[in-house]
């Protein structure tokens, strides 16, 4: 493999800096915090953020790579499928005279390293002194998002002094996490799971340059090569590594695909792969960015948040979901959690509808094990995994260790129903935002009978003449084992709502549709007689005396706590006043009536949404990192703009502070979402209706600008909000004319024509 030098461009991070992150030096405490938050991913290969060509092995770890759906079974894990990390491929060691340059990252003080953003590269940059040679080094690592089985690694070494022999060895590292090696030669390893039995392959080129001239190995080995040269004082130095990777039920057609996918970027060169990987960003962020004026922590949040966004997925393979940490870390054993269809695809929806739609054809794919879960628990349809993995089966764990070195048993997975409706919300909105007809017939629909099935055989009739859910786990989990929680029991009346609109839109817009679905599903109009029942009499706990819903049956009469004197705290409620007296309080967990006043805002009439609000936001221990953004979101709506920024803040800290160790296992990818919907939804007050868009916006005072892009039933719209004049600017990128709607006044939309408003 042969490359024209690097320009010096190419490992310079981007002027701008709300578009880096940037760290210097090494605390060994806070290292696996930085390899989360410096990690790059295309939503089929992640790679952990570890520090660059300085890392000692005696020290770390290998630097964590993840394939999308590499999914097996191990002991450890209690038996449930977990994602198993593939062989470091970023493994460098450089020798002077026979000794190893850095022992210890602590060796390199100078070392800096840039998460640069808008083009979804780590660079590095360090000086050392080895011996008899002191140089600079520069590195530059990415996962291609233009062809998501390449990653490419580049190293500049500049010889400031010194002469020495040195060597430069190029190898893998961590090639038995769990996976049984099958081949293995100088460019090509396979390896297979050993219970799932999902083979990976994995293939290389890797080229010296010494001053422009290509060096020859002198010794290779499989996916390992080494060059041995003499250093002198201005000589340049240049390695590039690229490697392709892909997964198949088959080894050897695993390996035919990642050959052609490094026979074709080997054909464009390293300089090439940059580019297209830097033109794909481009393009993520001409759809996905948000602008804020006035307040550089929170624009350098946003983009945070949209960079992992737009790098957590993949639109190509549909059986594939993104866990609770995306593929930048190890925690939950990448399962796939509520966050998704909640949390994420409202981001998808209206910037990138494609990966939102593979999104949710992973839910219908696992419609069969949905089913055998509902009918396993006595139940009809479809009841979705609580956490789930490549196949849609249930993936909870068994136990858990509790803070007091317990052992607990994990209900969650037989008890937390409300994803079924969750799934179906995430199927509404995507048919919502976008108007896909095929998706709707193919796809949606059955998902949306099928957990309408369920809820209607959940709600079981007694004689107060209403339905009741019993023995179920809310949003809100420090509470167990509780009858009719508001959230699930009013997201299960509008999912069976929202079945039924269906049935009526197929009649009347595709009755060959509809007739050969219901056939298929044995679903007649006597069950359906039973949804409209269930829709009208399942018990919501709302009381139209107080304008309050009781979070659960008896949550009223459970023991009041003032969470003002815990404010100073470090560990969740539950840890603080132990398991048993938080199951006899009010104290809460995460967003749970206020989670449905976030999703379901017109199911509190008047003047409820705020009673609500100000009832159990201060009742919130906020144990969960999905809580702060939703009541961000919610406080905005309410015009609370300062507690919704504080909010706000608290939810970007999660991931870009170090006030806790729990981001060292990934990023927090649900609340990044949150932190999206909390600035869209929240403080520019978007939403939508039948009739077109809708803003009310509620910006920070600090906030002199708002801008984002938004898509919509095939609409392109770009909005503006500046804050100092109260004007708000809206136009239509592309797609037909529309009708929008600015606090209480409507005006239309056409190409060319943009609107600008007061508000």
């Amino acid at each position: 493999m042969t490359s024209s030098a690097f320009p010096e461009t190419m490992f310079a991070p981007s002027a701008d800096p709300t578009w880096l992150l940037t760290e210097e030096g090494y605390d060994p405490l806070r290292e696996s915090s930085r390899e989360t938050r410096f990690a790059i991913s295309n939503g089929f290969l992640g790679v952990r953020g570890e520090r660059a060509f300085t890392r000692g092995r005696r020290w770390t770890t290998p630097a964590r790579t993840y394939v999308a759906g590499l999914f097996d079974r191990t002991g450890e894990a209690g038996g449930v499928p977990v994602l198993l990390p593939a062989a470091d491929w970023l493994q460098v060691q450089l020798h002077a005279n026979g000794i190893r340059f850095v022992d210890e990252p602590a060796d390199v003080p100078s070392h800096r390293m840039d998460l640069d953003m808008r083009r979804g590269l780590v660079l590095s940059d360090c000086f050392h002194d080895a011996g008899p040679v002191r140089l600079r080094v520069r590195t530059l690592r990415l996962v291609s998002l233009h062809e998501r089985a390449l990653g490419l690694q580049m190293i500049r070494l500049n010889i400031l002094e010194g002469e020495a022999t040195v060597t430069l060895e190029a190898s893998l590292e961590g090639i038995d996490h769990g996976l049984t090696l099958l081949t293995g030669s100088p460019d090509l390893m396979t390896w297979r799971t050993r219970r799932s039995g999902i083979a990976l392959a994995m293939t290389a080129g890797a080229a010296l340059k010494i001053d422009g001239r290509t060096e020859p190995p002198g010794e290779t080995g499989p996916l390992r090569s080494s060059w041995t040269w003499t250093t002198r004082p201005g000589q340049v130095v240049e390695f590039e590594r690229l490697v392709s990777l892909a997964r198949s039920p088959d080894g050897a057609a695993a390996a035919a695909t990642a050959r052609a996918a490094l026979k074709r970027a080997q054909g464009r060169r390293a300089r090439g792969v940059v580019g297209d990987h830097q033109a794909a960003w481009s393009e993520r962020w001409a759809h996905s960015e948000v602008e804020v004026d006035g307040d550089p922590a929170a624009q350098r949040a946003l983009r945070f948040a949209a960079y992992h966004l737009n790098s957590a997925a993949n639109p190509d393979d549909e059986r594939v979901s993104i866990g609770a940490r995306a593929l930048t870390g190890s925690d939950y054993g990448g399962h796939v959690f509520w966050d998704t269809d909640i949390y994420l695809l409202p981001f998808y929806c209206h910037t990138w509808p494609e990966a939102a739609r593979a999104l949710l054809m992973y839910r219908h794919h696992g419609l069969e094990a949905a089913r055998a879960k509902a009918r396993a628990q006595g139940w009809s349809g479809a009841l979705y995994a609580w956490e789930a993995a490549s196949g849609g089966e249930e993936a909870t764990p068994p136990s858990t260790v509790a803070p007091d070195r317990q052992v607990l048993g994990i209900l969650t997975g037989l008890r937390e129903h409300h994803v079924s409706a969750d799934v179906a919300y995430g199927v509404w909105r995507y048919w919502t935002a976008t108007g896909d007809e095929e998706f709707l017939r193919e796809a949606g629909a059955e998902i949306l009978f099928e957990t309408a099935r369920f809820w209607a055989s959940r709600a079981v009739p007694e004689p107060d003449g209403r339905r009741h859910i019993r023995g179920v786990i809310g949003p809100d989990e420090y509470h167990e084992t509780v009858d009719d929680n508001a959230f699930t029991n009013v997201m299960a009346a509008w999912n069976i709502q929202r079945a039924l609109d269906t049935v009526e839109l197929m009649r009347g817009r595709w009755p060959q549709g509809w007739s050969e679905l219901s056939s298929r599903l044995g679903l007649d109009e006597s069950e359906l007689d039973q949804w409209r029942d269930a829709a009208a009499r399942i018990a919501t706990g709302y009381d139209p005396q107080t304008g309050l819903y009781e979070q659960f049956a008896g949550f009223f009469g459970l023991e009041p706590v003032d969470l003002s004197a815990y404010a100073g705290r470090s560990v969740p409620m539950d840890v603080v006043l132990g398991r048993e007296r938080t199951q006899r309080s009010q104290v809460i967990k995460q967003a749970d009536v206020v989670a449905l006043l976030a999703l379901l805002p017109d199911v509190f009439p008047g003047g409820s949404g705020k009673r609500n609000f100000l009832y159990y936001e201060p009742r919130c221990g906020h144990g969960s990192s999905l809580s702060s953004p939703l009541h961000a979101l919610v406080a905005a709506r309410l015009g609370e703009t300062d507690k919704a920024l504080d909010y706000f803040s608290r939810t970007a800290a999660i991931d870009l502070s170090d006030t806790t160790a729990a981001v060292g296992g990934g990023v927090h990818i649900g609340a990044l979402g949150g932190l999206w919907m909390a600035t869209v939804f929240g403080f520019a007050g978007v939403a939508f209706g039948e009739d077109g868009l809708h803003l009310s916006p509620r910006l920070p005072s600090g906030w002199t600008r708002l801008a984002f892009t938004l898509q919509w039933r095939g609409r392109r719209l770009g909005c503006e909000i500046l804050q100092t004049a109260r004007r708000v600017t809206v136009s239509l990128d592309d797609g037909p004319s529309t009708v929008v709607q600015i606090e209480a006044t409507r005006h239309p939309l056409e190409p060319g024509r943009p609107i600008n408003a007061a508000y």
